[in-house]
């Protein structure tokens, strides 16, 4: 099974293992978990020299400083589907990456359910003899299931629910896998 949608939580290693598991020809395992933010103030990119820049917590060379007018932190967020559509959709964005890169093995899981800042929501793991084709995999799965897995998110703030519209730089990122354009 490539792909699950389910409301429990996943343990990321035993994941990663399970699509190494009894292979000498896997050379790479890329993967990528996201997680809910509970502060969604975070929304200009400065230069590190910048004041009062905060560090990213992946050590790049970009800091991050806080808006004060940004949205208000989310408490809780809520994630809906429509079961059979939902794994319909993320099983073809597979087959799509599988047709583009030498994979030997693909893991999505999507949770759905209400979660609270910090528990995971999405994983994906794509093993293959080299990192070029894992990472380039990997990224492309997650671009394609930010834009068109059938998925309704509504965060809860302080100031109240809402759903959450589609992103303008999700469907940017996933433009640039379109053909010509890789």
């Amino acid at each position: 099974m490539s792909v699950s949608v389910q409301e429990a939580d996943f343990d990321v290693g035993a994941e990663i293992a399970a699509l190494s598991a009894g292979r000498d020809d896997v050379g790479a395992v890329a993967s990528f978990v996201g997680l809910v933010r509970a502060d969604k103030s975070v929304e200009k990119v400065m230069p590190p020299t910048q004041p009062g820049a905060v560090c990213p917590a992946d050590g790049g060379g970009e800091m991050a400083i806080a808006d004060s007018h940004a949205a208000p932190a989310v408490q809780a967020m809520t994630l809906e589907h429509y079961p059979g559509m939902t794994e319909k959709a993320l099983d073809a964005i597979v087959a799509e990456a599988r047709g583009r890169w030498d994979v030997f093995g693909v893991r999505v899981i999507h949770r759905v359910g209400r979660l609270l800042p910090g528990d995971r929501i999405v994983f994906v793991a794509v093993a293959s003899a080299h990192r070029g084709d894992a990472f380039a995999a990997c990224e492309f799965i997650m671009d394609y299931l930010k834009t068109r897995a059938p998925f309704w998110k509504k965060e809860e703030t302080p100031a109240g629910g809402h759903w959450v519209d589609a992103r303008e730089s999700d469907d940017q990122a996933a433009e640039r896998w379109a053909p010509g354009k890789e």
